[in-house]
């Protein structure tokens, strides 16, 4: 049997007056998904537990088989494995925006969503301008990077908002705040300063972009310790994962997934959505995985954006590009085809509301299809079709990978 497993980050979300009472998920024309919805089974999961941020983090753990409170690690020593950054027992990893205040506001939490060149730049010149015994920049791509702190584990405990959460609002309130918050804030004080006379800021501005005027460190992590790969615990069945963003190659570092360095996959709408499909599904074809997981950003940067008509799109992309690639996979490889057999698992990881522009923690839908998955009722993939079925994981959202696995 071979496994395939669609995240369609952030693609849940609420109802809109603007969609007449729709959530973009439910608005979004997916045939594909309503079809397998129709032909599979499908419901809800908690893929957030009670008490932890709904970040994709926890979520994406969940969704690939682990109990993420169980198996938690801090988000910025996630993202900083995708790196190959290995962190001593006194260094906390940190993910670290570079955006834009204006007025005390934040403008914009991934500074007008800079170009991934432009950005390592400008972090490149803060790591030589400010890099020294307790703190190192680490350039990421596009608006994500890592600083590691050494010899200061309060930052583990400090308060934290993301700044996602508060686009075009007040950070009064919102800045690194605890015992110890004044080594966060000195060094957030000594960017802005340091960011004025930046010459790729100079250059954006001239060209009327969004210049980078801040720093915002968040998501603290240590070394992870304990962890169990996603083959040992499955008998030994190989994962191969593709994702344009830090933390799901990070995640597919520490659960031991190969990972599929893909040209031309991105975290926004010029992502190469085909292409994902096309280099998992080669991964099934040659053997050399037997699960593969498509990770895809798009639907969530936009929700976080605000935009109803482009996270209709990202998610209608997602149907028409991949969707319909691996239920022609699926078919032409169903056991009553003479095939090995094949299943298929689809699902969001968290909300991202239009109306909040940031994740919500409540149950997700989720779709199962392919061999040994009897229909359930459904005729289309949304929130609300998922919930009426009665299908729910809850609170255990992790267990959706034993459906999938059977």
């Amino acid at each position: 049997m071979k496994y395939a497993v669609v995240i369609l980050d952030g693609a849940a979300g609420w109802p809109l007056d603007d969609l007449m009472g729709a959530t973009t998920l439910g608005a979004a024309q997916t045939p594909i998904l309503d079809l397998l919805a129709s032909r599979g089974a499908i419901g809800i999961a908690r893929t957030v537990p009670e008490g932890m941020e709904p970040s994709s983090s926890a979520a994406c753990t969940s969704i690939l088989g682990f109990d993420p409170k169980a198996n938690y690690v801090g988000r910025g020593a996630i993202e900083a494995a995708a790196q190959g950054i290995k962190l001593a027992e006194d260094e906390v990893a940190m993910r670290l925006n570079t955006l834009t205040l204006e007025d005390g506001k934040m403008r914009s939490y991934a500074g007008g969503h800079i170009a991934t060149p432009d950005s390592r730049a400008i972090v490149a010149r803060l790591g030589e301008l400010l890099n020294d015994d307790v703190f190192t920049f680490y350039p990421g791509s596009a608006y994500r990077h890592i600083l590691v702190v050494k010899g200061h584990p309060e930052v583990l405990d400090l308060g934290y908002t993301p700044p996602h959460d508060i686009s075009d609002k007040s950070i009064d309130g919102h800045l690194p705040r605890g015992k110890g918050d004044e080594l966060l804030l000195r060094l957030m004080d000594r960017a802005h300063e340091a960011l004025k006379d930046d010459p790729t800021n100079a250059r954006l501005l001239a060209e009327e972009e969004l210049p980078i005027t801040d720093i915002w460190p968040f998501w603290p992590g240590a070394a992870p310790a304990g962890l169990r790969g996603f083959s040992e615990v499955r008998d030994g069945l190989r994962g191969a994962m593709t994702s344009g963003v830090d933390l799901l190659h990070g995640l597919a570092e520490l659960f031991g997934f190969e990972w599929l360095d893909l040209p031309g996959v991105t975290d926004g709408l010029d992502n190469n959505f085909a292409g994902q499909a096309d280099g998992a599904l080669a991964r099934l074809d040659d053997d050399s995985a037997d699960l593969v997981v498509i990770h895809v950003e798009a639907p969530d940067e936009m929700g976080h954006a605000g935009d109803i008509e482009k996270k209709c799109y990202a998610i209608e992309c997602i149907d028409r590009d991949i969707m319909t690639r691996l239920f022609s996979y699926g078919r032409k490889h169903a056991l009553d085809n003479g095939g090995e057999g094949f299943r298929l698992l689809a699902m969001p990881d968290h909300y991202t509301p239009i109306a909040t522009k940031t994740h919500e923690g409540e149950p997700v839908p989720f779709l199962l299809w392919g061999d040994g998955i009897e229909p359930n009722g459904a005729t289309a993939y949304n929130e609300e079709a998922a919930g009426a079925t009665g299908l729910a994981l809850d609170p255990a959202g992790y267990e959706v990978m034993d459906l999938l696995l059977g």
